[in-house]
C-alpha cells in the first residue's frame, strides 16, 4: 500500500482529460478508440507518477513541514529513497514503452509533459506565476495527448477552456498555500514569496470571470453551433457557472482548496454539476439530430 501511495493513484483522475477529445468528437462509443485511450491513460498515468516520485524525492524536507504533505510516502519515511528511485524509473520506462506502442506522436506529447514537469520539479516551481502556468499547461497536454492517441482533432476553443479551468484550480491551490503561511508563519514553497492573499483573490476573480465569458462565447459561436448542429449549447453554461461558484465558495468561505483532486472526490455539489454538464452535452451530441430533446 505504501508503494502505491508513492504513485499518487488518486491524482490519476486528472488524466481523464485524455478522453475529452473523443467525447466531443461524438465517438465515445467507438470501442477501438476507447480501448486505445485506456492504454494511453495507463501510459500517461505511469509517466505522471514517475514525476510525482521525483518531486516528492526532492521535496522530502519541505514536505515534512507541511500539515498534509508530511503524510506522503517519502516524507513520512514509509518508503525508502532507493526504493522510490527504482519504482519511479520503472513507471517511466513502462509508461514510455506503452506510449511508443500507441503512437510516436503520442509518445512525443507525453515526452513534452515529462520534460516540462521535470523542469518544474527541478526548480521552475519556485518561480511565482510560472508555476501555475506550468500546472495549467499540463492539463492542455493531457487533452492534446488524448486527441493524438485516437487521431481526433482538438479545437482552439477546447484548448482555451481547459487551460483557463486548470489555471483557475492552480490559483486556488496556491491560495491555500498562502493561507497555510498566514496560519503557520512558514512558506510552504519558494514561489509563495511572490503571492499574497489579495493577489490570489484578484487572480481567482479575474480568471473565473474570463472562464464564464469564454464559455458563453464558445457556446454561441457560429463555428460551434455548426459543428454540433444546434444553438442550445448555452444551456450547459448553467452547470459551468454553478460548479465555478461552488469552487469559489470552497475557496473563500471554507478555505479548503489544497487539492482539487480531493475536492473532486468529496464534494457532491461539484460532482453533480459535472455529471449534469456531461449528460447535457451527451444529449446534444449523441441524440438523433432530427429529434430535439428540448422540444
Amino acid at each position: 500500500m505504501r508503494y502505491l501511495q508513492l504513485l499518487r493513484p488518486k491524482h490519476w483522475a486528472k488524466n481523464a482529460f485524455l478522453f475529452i477529445p473523443l467525447f466531443f468528437a461524438g465517438e465515445v462509443f467507438n470501442i477501438d478508440k476507447l480501448l486505445q485511450l485506456l492504454v494511453a491513460f495507463i501510459s500517461f498515468s505511469l509517466v505522471a507518477s514517475s514525476i510525482y516520485v521525483i518531486n516528492d524525492y526532492r521535496d522530502i524536507e519541505a514536505d515534512k513541514n507541511h500539515p498534509i504533505k508530511r503524510k506522503r510516502a517519502l516524507a513520512s519515511g514509509a518508503v525508502s529513497k532507493p526504493a522510490a528511485i527504482i519504482i519511479g524509473s520503472l513507471c517511466f520506462i513502462i509508461g514510455m514503452a506503452l506510449a511508443l506502442y500507441i503512437k510516436e506522436k503520442f509518445a512525443f506529447v507525453v515526452s513534452i509533459y515529462f520534460v516540462m514537469n521535470l523542469c518544474y520539479s527541478l526548480g521552475l516551481k519556485n518561480t511565482s506565476i510560472l508555476d501555475i502556468f506550468i500546472l495549467a499547461i499540463g492539463f492542455v497536454l493531457r487533452v492534446k495527448a488524448g486527441g493524438v492517441a485516437v487521431h481526433v482533432a482538438t479545437s482552439e476553443w477546447l484548448i482555451i477552456m481547459v487551460f483557463l479551468l486548470a489555471l483557475f484550480m492552480a490559483i486556488a491551490k496556491r491560495r491555500d498555500d498562502v493561507l497555510i503561511k498566514l496560519q503557520s508563519g512558514k512558506d510552504m514553497r519558494k514561489a509563495g514569496k511572490g503571492y499574497n492573499m489579495d493577489f490570489m483573490n484578484v487572480m481567482l476573480s479575474l480568471v473565473s470571470a474570463v472562464i464564464i465569458v469564454a464559455y458563453l462565447m464558445y457556446t454561441i459561436s457560429p463555428e460551434t453551433q455548426t459543428r454540433f448542429n444546434t444553438y442550445r449549447l448555452y444551456y450547459t453554461s448553467l452547470f459551468v457557472i454553478g460548479g465555478l461558484l461552488r469552487y469559489l465558495q470552497i475557496t473563500f468561505v471554507e478555505n479548503n482548496t489544497g487539492s482539487p483532486t480531493q475536492i473532486l472526490y468529496k464534494d457532491r455539489f461539484i460532482q453533480l454539476t459535472i455529471l449534469l454538464w456531461v449528460l447535457s452535452f451527451y444529449v446534444i451530441i449523441y441524440l438523433p439530430t432530427n429529434k430535439s430533446f428540448f422540444e
